[in-house]
């Protein structure tokens, strides 16, 4: 039936003005905020430091940001929601996307990963949900999504844009089939890059109409001691504030290590 997703169940306990929201603005592109959180490096690598000796794991800075989105958003659900159709959902799941480089070269491609994130997972819990798919990508196999874009591409441009508007209107109408929305990096509660990793600044980064992915992080390069994050949020599936408050909780998080460990709540001491 129209509306009745995979991927996620429909928000129907919605203010007014909340419902109307993604008739009035309908692109994702005109419905992102963004925000900055700005971490101390020291403290953000002493807790890399001691999550790494408790865990005896090649712990980084992406594992412990994978981590911690994936107990705030579930510890802050109305974060982890998607337009789609002109309606808000409730994504079933965590499901986080980050990108990664088959190898460092300036030749080297890069790949969008995805993953989700069980209910109380540790960073031992993500080290290893993430070893798996990047040491996949780095291998230089093809995936399913390769592979189907391989099938799509050989087509002639105009039929090219005609399966691209034929899914994005299944997708509309909630008949995406379930196997697509599972293997695409597009449809995720939160997309990181860390680009920090390969020295580079961070942007401001735009939201994907493909898809429905609502928030975006991009992780910069250290300055002056400063580790920058920056958001761009779609703020249709909720207000600024909440997802603002959520972002703070990220900072406590990452400078504190509370609940990156051991299973338990994200609220530092």
């Amino acid at each position: 039936m129209f509306g009745f997703r995979s991927d996620g169940d429909r928000v129907k306990d919605l203010s007014p003005t909340r419902a109307i929201m993604p008739y009035i603005m309908p692109t994702r592109t005109e419905s992102q905020v963004f925000f900055e959180l700005v971490l101390d490096e020291e403290r953000v690598m002493s807790t890399v430091e001691r999550v790494r000796a408790a865990t005896g794991l090649k712990v980084t800075l992406l594992h412990l940001v994978l981590c911690a989105a994936g107990r705030i958003l579930a510890e802050r659900p109305r974060l982890n929601r998607f337009v789609a159709g002109g309606r808000i959902y409730q994504r079933r799941g965590v499901w986080v996307s980050f990108s990664a480089k088959r190898d460092k070269s300036d030749a080297g491609a890069v790949v969008a990963l995805k993953r989700q994130i069980p209910a109380g997972a540790t960073v031992a819990d993500v080290v290893k949900l993430t070893e798996s798919v990047v040491g996949g990508a780095r291998s230089g196999k093809k995936d399913q999504t390769d592979k189907e874009l391989g099938l799509v591409l050989a087509l002639p441009g105009p039929m090219v844009r005609l399966v691209v508007f034929l899914l994005r209107s299944l997708d509309r109408l909630g008949l995406m089939p379930r196997f697509m929305i599972d293997g695409d990096p597009m449809y995720a509660s939160l997309f990181v890059a860390n680009l920090g990793s390969i020295d580079m600044d961070a942007p401001f980064h735009h939201l994907y109409e493909w898809g429905n992915i609502p928030l975006f992080c991009a992780i910069g390069r250290a300055r002056d001691g400063k580790v920058p994050f920056r958001f761009t949020f779609d703020e249709r599936v909720e207000d600024g504030l909440y997802c603002l408050k959520a972002i703070e909780l990220l900072r406590e998080v990452l400078e504190s290590g509370a609940g990156l460990v051991e299973q338990g709540p994200t609220r530092g001491p």
